[in-house]
């Protein structure tokens, strides 16, 4: 089974999540505008609760990678097994200090090649709230294409929210092609 690596941009480290982050989740998931599209504010309690299950998942070169620029964390970026074989979640999530700076793009598309050349993926997708258009403008801009709107489970949004949802995919041949 092919073990998590580290992972490297030009300015971020990728480190496989272990237990030793939970501070960092705790950080990330305590932000209101950073959860503003996920589901809602956690408590250090939720956090690892969701840290045990992110890394329940981890494996086969897949998981979770936390995100250093330099020395300091930025956020997480992750790849999660998807709804068939062949296939992953792409998500990503950071500190507001990071936002619009390109590194969100960096991450996601170093988590494409990752999924793609190392793993073997076949597809990669990733879901968002139809609002949220900066992430939305993030999976443009490494070359998913919005594939679908659908309702999301009300598990996934803060209670009261607006359950609409995209859904951004691309290909590993569709993917190569570009690349």
């Amino acid at each position: 089974m092919m073990s998590q690596p580290v992972l490297h941009t030009e300015r971020i480290r990728l480190v496989p999540l272990s237990a030793g982050h939970l501070e960092h989740l705790v950080e990330l998931s305590a932000d209101p505008e950073v959860m503003r599209y996920l589901a809602g504010v956690q408590t250090p309690e939720q956090s690892a609760d969701e840290l045990r299950r992110t890394l329940a998942y981890a494996g086969s070169g897949i998981g979770c990678w936390v995100g250093f620029v330099d020395a300091a964390f930025a956020g997480f970026w992750s790849l999660r097994p998807g709804e068939s074989a062949g296939e992953a979640e792409l998500g990503y999530r950071m500190l507001r200090e990071y936002w619009r700076k390109g590194l969100g793009k960096e991450g996601a598309r170093e988590m494409l090649r990752h999924g793609f050349r190392d793993v073997g993926l076949d597809r990669i997708y990733a879901r968002t709230a139809a609002l949220n258009k900066a992430s939305q403008a993030t999976m443009a801009a490494i070359g998913l294409r919005h594939v679908r709107d659908f309702v999301a489970d009300p598990e996934y949004f803060a209670p009261g929210d607006d359950l609409h949802a995209v859904e951004y995919a691309v290909g590993r041949d569709e993917w190569l092609a570009r690349s």
